[in-house]
């Protein structure tokens, strides 16, 4: 499937901006599971691009303003056209971090013996670095019933445990869930941000779901979408993965100035 993506984020300030330092997590990359035929990226000062430890690539700005400028407001832009292949299973190039350094715990998906027990109604504690793939998408299907998708149910610094204790959350949630699961029973798991094409739901745009490794010894990975209870297919584009939302949201930044803030996303998805 071909598919253009247009997203827009505008930030609005109640008062003048005088510094800011952002890094976006906004470029895809051709892969197995999807070909980028052109993407760009536009914020309000030249960007300056790099990769980060997961192979992310990430660009940054910084801007320097004074209160007579009164800048209240700057824009951020990211539009291509990618290719989506639909291939669900791969293998990580060798520079990537090693699969057990996705065991650790972090913030957004640590560990935890209620994880734990959940998930072993799905599938047994990993002892030779292998995971059985009937058994993940099971545990993904457990997962989706257990943490039920609200909107606004939750927010960028709900954890994975709170979110499984409310009983809802958004693909992020979700997610994070999943990801925490998978670590509590010796999994090596990831966070993958994304686009989703849904014809007619806006809202589903902007998307999470999950790499597993299904094999540490040949670095055997495979995504899969707990909210959509399925592989990841020709309807999903991947951004950047980390070990937690954390490692790679949309955008990531410091401030001086410009009072209260506020965001207004927009993401449009359409198919060539």
């Amino acid at each position: 499937m071909k598919l253009h993506i247009r997203h827009t984020t505008d930030y609005r300030y109640s008062e003048p901006l005088l510094y800011a330092l952002q890094t976006l997590w906004l470029t895809p990359q051709s892969s197995a599971a999807q070909t980028v035929n052109f993407w760009s990226v536009g914020a309000p000062e030249k960007l300056f691009v790099q990769t980060d430890a997961f192979g992310n690539t990430i660009q940054s700005y910084t801007f320097v303003g004074q209160p007579a400028d009164n800048v209240r407001w700057s824009l951020v832009n990211a539009a291509g056209e990618v290719q989506t292949w639909g291939v669900a299973e791969f293998t990580d190039a060798e520079s990537l971090p090693h699969p057990y350094f996705f065991l650790r715990a972090t913030q957004l998906a640590e560990p935890h013996w209620q994880l734990a027990e959940f998930g072993r109604r799905f599938i047994q504690q990993s002892t030779d670095g292998r995971a059985d793939l009937q058994a993940l998408l099971a545990l993904s299907a457990g997962v989706a019933g257990a943490v039920s998708y609200q909107k606004n149910s939750s927010n960028v610094t709900t954890t994975a445990l709170q979110a499984f204790q409310a009983g809802a959350g958004v693909c992020q949630d979700q997610a994070h869930v999943m990801v925490a699961i998978c670590r509590s029973l010796g999994y090596p798991a990831r966070y993958v941000s994304g686009y989703f094409y849904a014809a007619n739901e806006p809202d589903l745009a902007s998307h999470a779901w999950v790499d597993v490794c299904l094999d540490v010894a040949t670095r055997r990975w495979v995504s899969i979408d707990v909210t959509h209870h399925c592989l990841i297919d020709e309807r999903h584009i991947r951004l950047a993965m980390g070990t937690d939302y954390n490692a790679c949201p949309p955008a990531k930044g410091v401030r001086q100035g410009g009072g209260e803030e506020r965001m207004t996303v927009t993401i449009t998805i359409e198919p060539v």
